[in-house]
């Protein structure tokens, strides 16, 4: 169980929660937020990125303490790192897993690294940590907090601290990626709503629908996987219906408990395109009750955002089948094979059958140089 730090109080820690909630509608705010967690985590440096691999376009590239010079540094080794982060995470079961260099790397390896030589330890930084937030062949987010020799290496109080505010880094993250904008102007929201693509209906405390744009009008008329019933907002998946109306409650009482709930929230079976929906808190700052001062939650609906990834180049040029490319897709993202078969409702034993298909027709053997295969045929991060 996370043990609150003395000078950290719960009160700090929902203020930090509400600040990181209101950067999904302000990226701009980043910079701010992002010194506040280096703050309660006792590091003076921190970095947050969010990139589109698919059309080499960072979305958000966010430091602090790190001088431009030392960015640039870093930025030669980014293979070095990749290749390494890339490796261990095939060995996860969970992508909440953060990767630790004292805790991975035997400090024999990390003193002969061209990374941590050139680049760690003349800023006299002892450990680093990596809290993923999105990794897929399509996108790709982390926050970096490193600490310096006097602290010596990452306590278990800041990787539980991290793992505390990881979901809620993860929600942020994730909407500014469907959104894709760059900043909420108050006097302007309805009219920057109604300009989206991505669907987007602010609800109050019993579901009740308060606004919802053009795209999401137009998305609700046609009855698909979104309906509303005496105007109450519903999925048609039950599990969807339920995990939804889950996340609508907690924003009501507490966006600091919201944790989990109500990310990529899967409004199709799985025969279907890809649908997400993720549910943002409005009431816990001026800035987000400013979208509808009676609304608790804004829904945003959009497609693959973290669970699917786009690996159609790489399933063509290897002739897999449909399944087959599921099956890559889920470990793209961390997935085990239990995993992948429980998300499609298929026997383990089936998934191992396409995992055998996929080793045949890549000349791969073993699952890591899978991923690395499937990554070299992405863009450089």
């Amino acid at each position: 169980m996370f043990q609150m730090k003395e000078q950290f109080s719960p009160a700090a820690l929902s203020g930090l929660i509400g600040s990181i909630y209101d950067c999904a509608l302000a990226p701009s705010q980043w910079e701010s937020v992002l010194t506040d967690i280096g703050r309660a985590f006792e590091s003076d440096k921190a970095i947050l990125s969010l990139n589109d691999v698919r059309h080499d376009n960072v979305l958000i590239s966010k430091s602090i303490g790190w001088e431009p010079m030392w960015l640039e540094e870093r930025a030669k080794h980014l293979p070095e790192i990749h290749t390494r982060l890339t490796e261990w995470m095939a060995r996860q079961s969970s992508e909440d897993i953060p990767f630790v260099a004292s805790r991975e790397i035997p400090r024999s390896q990390f003193q002969t690294s061209p990374y941590v030589r050139a680049c760690l330890m003349p800023l006299g930084i002892a450990d680093i940590v990596h809290f993923f937030l999105i990794k897929t062949t399509t996108h790709f987010s982390e926050l970096v907090l490193c600490t310096h020799g006097h602290q010596g290496v990452i306590k278990d109080w800041q990787i539980d601290l991290g793992a505390l505010l990881l979901p809620h880094l993860r929600r942020a993250v994730t909407i500014s990626n469907v959104l894709d904008v760059c900043t909420f102007e108050r006097q302007r929201m309805t009219e920057l709503l109604d300009s989206l693509q991505c669907a987007v209906i602010l609800a109050d405390e019993n579901s009740v629908i308060l606004h919802a744009n053009r795209a999401a009008e137009t998305m609700l008329a046609n009855d698909n996987f979104l309906h509303v019933r005496q105007g109450v907002i519903k999925a048609k998946l039950a599990s969807a219906n339920k995990e939804l109306r889950m996340a609508i409650m907690i924003a009501t009482k507490d966006e600091a408990d919201i944790g989990r709930n109500g990310i990529a929230i899967r409004l199709t079976d799985a025969a279907a395109t890809s649908v997400f929906a993720h549910v943002l808190p409005l009431t816990g700052s001026d800035l987000r009750t400013s979208l509808h001062p009676k609304a608790v939650a804004a829904i945003f609906v959009g497609g693959s955002a973290i669970d699917e990834c786009d690996i159609t180049a790489f399933a063509s040029a290897f002739c897999l089948t449909p399944a087959e490319t599921r099956v890559v897709a889920g470990l793209m993202m961390g997935q085990t094979l239990a995993e992948v078969a429980g998300k499609w409702g298929v026997a383990r034993s089936t998934v191992k059958t396409h995992m055998d298909n996929i080793f045949s027709k890549t000349g791969v053997t073993r699952q890591s140089n899978l991923i690395r295969l499937v990554t070299q045929t992405l863009p450089p991060v």
